[in-house]
């Protein structure tokens, strides 16, 4: 693994886990587009069946491992600053995979009450049928997390900023919670991603990104991270193959390509979500907005020491009056797309009139033609 610990996160987001390719000298890094690999010896191939799960061995099925997977494993353990990762098909498979780590049968799980639908319905459907008991909290509340401690608890789960709601959750408080009652402290950090927040620096025993978002940051690949200590990430790995969880070679290689400019595509993300976020708070037919850059008065220490490079593209706002006119709004959008997801270089919103808001993932167009698709939608509904 080519790493670098002296390099900064910009030249490790660039170079770190990839090299020169020895068998053709390709700069880029290649796709092994394979399923299986051959061996020049049946005693090599039996080596590598007796180690199959073993990441430092041979690769022998790409279910299992493969070098341009490898390479993003590698470069995602010196970003995030855990000793391991693993890449698996999909964000929810790593929410999946972090609860097994942490929980069987018998065992209770408290879990953040503002959470990702998808999330949620894991929680709520798979967790019972697999005998773990749930407890949705306010984390923002953390004396009710400490109330929710039971004797059969093993972990916190949280969001670093709640899916779609914007909440900011405080990672020193919430870790100091379960390094005081011995619980295992799993963090989705999907929205802002190791270069504007690390959190193992704040105690994450377990991080996890969808790196269909930012990670990837074009919206043409589906995949995941799970980042932790080996010990952790080696039992992720062999339960991987037992789920078939595995990451495609391709979408691996996307999700590299996308990590180079991780850096630079945040930064515009956070600029532009800013702007928008002060355009919509001064107008006159927002009801709210909620954006990690402009908190809360209570919260803006805790943003500024836990966010210090910035908060990320997204935010959530209501316009006042009939709900129905989040659709107004949406539909009168020109250049916005409206879509699900987020983390794409592409601006996207959705209407959640569920939840009584409008979500928005703030791309990197030119922040004037952002603030006059969404002023002139503005100027199209009728309050």
């Amino acid at each position: 693994m080519k790493n670098e610990n002296n390099w900064g996160f910009d030249t490790n987001a660039i170079r770190a886990g990839e090299y020169r390719d020895p068998a053709t000298g390709a700069h880029n890094t290649p796709i092994y587009q394979t399923a299986t690999f051959s061996f020049e010896t049946s005693e090599d191939l039996t080596h590598a069946f007796k180690n199959y799960d073993d990441p430092n061995g041979p690769n022998l099925y790409t279910r299992e491992g493969n070098p341009t997977i490898d390479m993003l494993q590698d470069k995602m353990s010196v970003l995030q600053g855990t000793e391991s990762s693993l890449a698996m098909s999909s964000g929810m498979a790593t929410v999946a995979a972090a609860v097994r780590l942490c929980a069987k049968s018998g065992d209770h799980v408290i879990v953040t009450d503002k959470l990702f639908v998808i999330s949620r319905n894991f929680f709520v459907e798979e967790c019972p049928e697999m005998g773990i008991e749930v407890t949705f909290i306010d984390m923002l509340d953390l004396d009710s997390v400490r109330s929710a401690i039971k004797p059969n608890t093993k972990a916190l789960f949280a969001e670093t900023i709640t899916n779609p709601q914007m909440c900011v959750v405080d990672l020193t408080g919430l870790k100091e919670i379960a390094s005081d009652h011995d619980l295992s402290f799993i963090v989705d950090n999907t929205y802002l991603g190791p270069y504007l927040l690390r959190p193992v620096e704040y105690g994450a025993d377990l991080i996890l990104d969808s790196a269909t978002k930012y990670l990837s940051g074009h919206g043409d690949a589906v995949g995941g991270i799970l980042c932790g200590s080996e010990e952790h990430i080696a039992k992720a790995r062999s339960t991987m193959s037992s789920f078939g969880q595995c990451i495609s070679p391709f979408n691996a290689w996307l999700i590299l390509r996308g990590i180079r400019t991780l850096p630079l595509r945040m930064d515009r993300h956070s600029k532009n979500a800013l702007a928008l976020a002060n355009m919509l708070k001064k107008h006159e037919k927002v009801d709210w907005i909620r954006y990690a850059g402009i908190p809360e008065s209570y919260q803006t220490q805790l943003i500024e020491n836990q966010f210090p490079k910035g908060c990320g593209g997204m935010l959530s706002f209501n316009i006042k009056g009939d709900p129905n006119n989040l659709h107004q709004f949406m539909n009168a959008l020109k250049m916005v797309d409206m879509a699900t997801s987020l983390g794409d270089v592409y601006t996207l919103a959705a209407a959640r009139v569920d939840y009584g808001l409008i979500r928005v993932s703030v791309g990197c167009e030119d922040e004037k033609d952002i603030l006059n698709d969404f002023s002139q939608a503005l100027d199209a509904v009728q309050i």
